[in-house]
């Protein structure tokens, strides 16, 4: 990737359109000594992470009820169908008009966008719990946080991190766009004052800032965490 974006850069005949790796390494090192990086970097890490913690706990509760709940399912269902239809933008620019421009309607704005998504995939995952363990359960009249701890959620914990490695790369894109909108910081913010001077490579530069930033997560936190919630089902294997 980085060789076809070298020759791409070397056959274009606008540089500043298109421009090569050590023009936008230049950018990144120069931000990242002036101290921009390190604060508006932090500020979009801050709201990823609490819109990503809101959506899983939401997305996890209502996956949990509609896949083990055939009537919650039912009723709830059309709604789930229509927010996963609804688009972001639209979302976003109600949560900035009911509540206000602040952190909260930010935050609430991500989250509103990622719950469907986690809620489908969680339901799947209650859908196909073994009924033998919950039999057993009730048959050793477990109580229902026992139940929940002990037969549940290590079945549910694959289907969890998967929804997590795909929800963190969803929210962070929703995220910037949140912050173009309605912020005076963070990296969402940066990159519409860069497009607004057409500085492709101050663009890229933060772009790729967060992406090694959201790639870091994904190969510390997110893979380890799903290898150790399929491990069970190796074992057993």
């Amino acid at each position: 990737m980085l060789a076809l974006w070298f020759v791409l850069a070397l056959l274009s005949d606008n540089p500043r359109a298109v421009p090569g790796p050590g023009a936008v390494w230049s950018e990144l090192v120069a931000i990242a000594a002036s101290g921009e990086l390190w604060f508006h970097a932090g500020m979009t890490l801050f709201r990823v992470l609490a819109s990503f913690v809101l959506a899983m706990a939401v997305g996890l509760a209502l996956g949990l009820w509609m896949g083990r709940s055939r009537a919650a399912d039912h009723w709830l269902n059309p709604g789930l169908v229509i927010a996963l239809n609804l688009p972001a933008l639209v979302v976003i620019v109600l949560a900035y008009i009911w509540i206000g421009l602040n952190e909260v309607a930010a935050i609430v704005a991500v989250a509103l966008n990622k719950i469907p998504v986690v809620t489908v995939m969680l339901r799947e995952g209650a859908r196909a719990l073994r009924p033998d363990l919950d039999d057993m359960a009730q048959a050793f009249r477990m109580t229902a946080p026992a139940r929940l701890r002990h037969v549940v959620l290590p079945q549910l914990a694959p289907h969890v991190a998967a929804a997590a490695r795909a929800g963190i790369s969803l929210i962070w894109k929703i995220v910037l766009v949140v912050e173009l909108l309605g912020r005076s910081n963070g990296v969402g913010f940066k990159i519409y004052l860069l497009f607004s001077s057409f500085d492709v490579a101050g663009v890229l530069a933060w772009a790729l800032a967060f992406v090694a930033v959201m790639l870091a997560i994904d190969l510390a936190v997110l893979r380890p965490w799903e290898a150790r919630a399929n491990r069970w089902r190796r074992d057993a294997d």
